[in-house]
């Protein structure tokens, strides 16, 4: 029996190391021009774009009125956190796009050209969808913010080819949702993307790419927050504005750039590369917009 037994879990580890090694293989980067790759990465995006855009018509649009074409002016709302999504999303869009392009061995010019104009393409897009609903309209300033993202990005390929400053984001649940069900989320998953009190966005620079020094480990980043919080509305002209108590945070604490740990399995690196979007807990220092200065043991 106990033979058996051996041999069994024998034959299993052998056929998850295959499996692992086959997975790793094929994750591997393309050291040359790979058509299949890359028509295949291409056009999955743009069918997940486009399926994104119909889903948030049918599901999100659908439930508003339309409206002629407007534009707005949203550039005081929610103490900027709202530009700062956005910033944050044009940037991912990009690096993530770029880096699986590079999978297909595409060169790095054209990893920025596709990246780029596939995150601006669609978020240009939604920001149209925006200008057609009675309840929001086009914003300039998202635009600008989209472009600010994107320009992240490029700047530093361009510049250093690497991103020694990365764009993250983290978030804890807060009391204001309860609140605001409606405006900031029922639940989780809904407050991950609308309560903006719970958001905090980082830049993360990459040490040793700035220093070059042989006692830092290449994976420590230095990260600087900010979010926000006391936010019940975003607009100043809402009754429930005289009852907030709204502030500003500035955030220094430390992070950990998953892309840098050195590993031979391109499945770990692609999850880490994945991951990579989200700031590690880490103690952190606090100072608000009134003065106080406060410490976090643990900060996400």
């Amino acid at each position: 029996m106990k033979v058996a037994i051996t041999y069994i879990v024998l034959i299993c580890a052998a056929t998850l190391l295959s499996a692992q090694s086959k997975v790793n293989r094929f994750l591997e980067p393309s050291d040359t021009l790979n058509v299949s790759r890359r028509n295949a990465v291409l056009i999955s995006e743009v069918s997940l774009a486009s399926a994104a855009l119909i889903g948030l018509d049918r599901l999100w649009y659908a439930d508003y009125p339309r409206s002629k074409f407007k534009t707005i002016n949203d550039s005081g709302e929610w103490l900027q956190m709202d530009k700062l999504g956005h910033v944050f999303t044009s940037y991912q869009f990009g690096r993530l796009t770029a880096n699986t392009l590079s999978w297909s061995g595409v060169s790095r010019k054209q990893q920025l050209v596709y990246g780029t104009t596939l995150g601006l393409g669609f978020l240009t897009a939604v920001e149209v969808m925006d200008g057609f609903s009675a309840e929001w309209g086009f914003s300039w300033y998202d635009m600008a913010a989209n472009a600010l993202g994107s320009g992240l990005f490029v700047g530093q390929e361009l510049l250093w080819e690497e991103q020694r400053i990365l764009l993250k984001y983290s978030f804890h649940q807060t009391r204001f949702a309860k609140q605001r069900p409606d405006k900031l989320g029922n639940g989780l998953a809904e407050e991950l993307l609308k309560d903006y009190n719970g958001q905090t966005y980082w830049l993360s620079a990459n040490m040793n790419s700035f220093l070059k020094t042989d006692y830092l480990p290449d994976w420590l980043n230095l990260a600087f927050g900010y979010g926000a919080d006391g936010m019940l509305t975003g607009e100043t002209n809402d009754p429930l504005y005289l009852n907030q108590d709204r502030i500003r945070q500035y955030y220094l604490s430390l992070d950990i750039d998953l892309s840098r740990i050195k590993t031979k399995s391109h499945l770990l690196k692609t999850i880490f590369d994945i991951l990579n979007v989200i700031k590690v807990p880490f103690p952190a220092l606090e100072l608000n917009s009134k003065g106080r200065l406060k410490m976090h043991y643990i900060y996400y």
